[in-house]
């Protein structure tokens, strides 16, 4: 079911320049995975499912795949977290699927980074044709790429890697930060000079699992600023504004991580 060599754009036929787009389904319905696969290997796809958001990350770090089908409603961890965090360090084309008919919903997963939303029961057609439409807005990847994100921030005497997740300093040295720091001063670089409230960050952070009540951003905002500010008592980078929250006073520039260009 898979084609051979690497994808370098898409047509009107269904078909990637040097062979079938691979749509990777992720839905804990068997039936349904079993549809969506008929109907994709019928109009000329590659197609793999995942009944998991687990399931689904052992298929991604195996190889390439052109585009998502997500459900939203499954057991574990949704197709709405997926998204966001897959947002992080991905740019891989997702479409959404789900039960739930309801404008927040839609809104949601579109917030959340999805290119595209489709409510069950949906027509096929429609289906196929979205999916047609996503992958041609896709910008095109090049001989061996991927849809992995290449992203970096710099700011002061520190570059953010989006790509590896990791901030290194002006000596190249990385910084040691927890998977929640990296994840807090990417939430803050990315929305300069935007104030993001508590509640915000938590929601950009972890999710829907956040506590409201969580004053966990406080502590690591702390553990953060010894770790990239001078001073952390004379923040330079990470402003609080009182009141409200936090934001990154930077300035942050965004640079590609393989041409070193400035994309600010």
């Amino acid at each position: 079911m898979d084609a051979d060599g690497p994808a370098t754009g898409y047509d009107d036929n269904m078909e990637m320049a040097t062979g079938a787009a691979r749509v990777l389904i992720v839905d804990d319905d068997s039936e349904i995975r079993r549809l969506l696969i008929d109907l994709l290997e019928r109009n000329g796809m590659a197609a793999e499912a995942a009944n998991s958001v687990a399931a689904a990350e052992k298929i991604l770090s195996g190889g390439r795949t052109d585009l998502i089908i997500l459900d939203v409603m499954m057991p574990g961890e949704d197709g709405l977290a997926f998204c966001r965090r897959l947002r992080v360090d991905s740019r891989v084309p997702i479409i959404m699927l789900t039960a739930l008919g309801e404008d927040v919903d839609r809104i949601l997963g579109l917030e959340f980074g999805a290119d595209d939303y489709l409510a069950k029961p949906f027509n096929p057609r429609e289906l196929v044709a979205r999916i047609k439409a996503v992958l041609r807005r896709a910008p095109p990847l090049l001989p061996g790429e991927t849809y992995q994100r290449r992203d970096q921030y710099a700011f002061g005497r520190f570059v953010l890697d989006v790509d590896k997740r990791e901030l290194r300093d002006d000596s190249n040295a990385a910084v040691d930060l927890t998977s929640g720091e990296f994840a807090l001063l990417l939430a803050l670089v990315e929305h300069s000079p935007r104030v993001l409230s508590r509640d915000q960050l938590l929601d950009l952070t972890r999710g829907a699992v956040a506590n409201p009540f969580d004053r966990s951003i406080d502590s690591q905002i702390s553990r953060l600023r010894r770790k990239i500010e001078d001073d952390s008592r004379r923040a330079q980078f990470i402003k609080t504004v009182r009141n409200i929250g936090y934001a990154f006073a930077g300035p942050a520039k965004r640079i590609d991580g393989d041409s070193g260009v400035k994309m600010s």
